[in-house]
């Protein structure tokens, strides 16, 4: 099978895997900061056992060091934010609210990583509005707090997402994930009190420990490790059209496997169409298509806004 062939292949699965990061997100019954930092915690104490982490992390300056440590506290109440619109509504209104990151990352971008501001990317954030609008008249109104908190978490994909564009070529990026996301693992045990009993007042059960492992081990860790191989072989069009993908997967995926379709009107998923042609639209019309950043996909739920 030639490469580009069999790259496309690996980066499909990727997106897929990656697509069930909402679907385990429903399954598991913890509180959605105890899945996080549970998810967070199991990602890092893997990559520890990689030789090549330690010796990225020792190679870093103390400034590099608290950047990324910042950043890192950003993915967590990412991953915080995310998690808690799947609870708070569900899985297939959690990823369309994350597909507004584009859209944030477009307007934030400029003024995080020093590039000029490009005004066609306005009208192109512009034209989710309407999109927005079927989505949050098509779900039921007890799920509207759910649409505002995974709203936050695509603004908050955009802020790191920019600082790691800003940083990306500084560490290696296994090195990268492993810091940020031990350093998310620490802000979040600091906040523990904050929640109280919401927080994490018990250890998981036998069946949220197993689904907690494939969480972090099949859809964090291996998609990530093989995305890092099928990037060296895609164009970067090819790249971000099949990331640009995952809120498709995962909406299928509660489709087929939750039967969300039965607690949303059909407004809500033309509203999706809506915001996901925006989103399709924007590499292609920007002529901006720049490859996925490694870091990114290790550690956003939202892969669109890796571009």
């Amino acid at each position: 099978m030639p490469s580009t062939r069999k790259a496309l292949w690996q980066i499909h699965l990727c997106v897929l895997l990656w697509g069930f990061t909402a679907i385990l997100g429903k399954l598991i019954t913890l509180p959605a900061l105890a899945l996080v930092w549970w998810r967070m915690a199991l990602v890092t104490l893997a990559l520890l056992l990689v030789p090549r982490v330690w010796r990225g992390l020792r190679a870093l300056s103390p400034r590099l060091l608290l950047a990324y440590a910042g950043i890192g506290a950003l993915v967590s109440l990412h991953w915080l934010t995310f998690y808690g619109a799947i609870k708070l509504a569900n899985a297939s209104v959690a990823v369309s609210c994350i597909a507004l990151a584009p859209v944030f990352m477009a307007l934030l971008e400029p003024r995080i990583t020093g590039r000029a501001f490009v005004p066609r990317e306005l009208w192109l954030g512009a034209a989710v509005v309407p999109g927005v609008g079927l989505v949050v008249g098509g779900v039921p109104s007890g799920m509207l707090a759910g649409i505002a908190v995974g709203t936050l978490s695509a603004l908050l994909v955009a802020v790191f997402g920019a600082f790691n564009k800003r940083l990306v070529d500084r560490a290696d990026p296994l090195t990268v994930t492993c810091l940020e996301l031990g350093a998310g693992t620490v802000f979040l045990t600091l906040l523990m009190p904050v929640f109280g009993s919401a927080g994490m007042s018990a250890l998981p059960s036998g069946h949220d420990a197993l689904l907690l492992l494939v969480l972090a081990l099949v859809c964090t860790l291996l998609p990530f490790a093989l995305s890092l191989v099928a990037l060296r072989h895609l164009s970067a069009y090819s790249a971000q059209l099949a990331v640009n993908l995952e809120p498709v997967y995962a909406i299928a995926l509660a489709v087929v496997l939750l039967g969300e379709q039965r607690e949303l009107a059909p407004a809500f998923y033309v509203g999706v169409a809506i915001i996901l042609v925006a989103v399709f639209a924007h590499p292609w019309l920007s002529g901006r298509h720049h490859a996925p950043v490694p870091e990114l996909l290790a550690t956003a739920e939202p892969k669109s806004a890796a571009e």
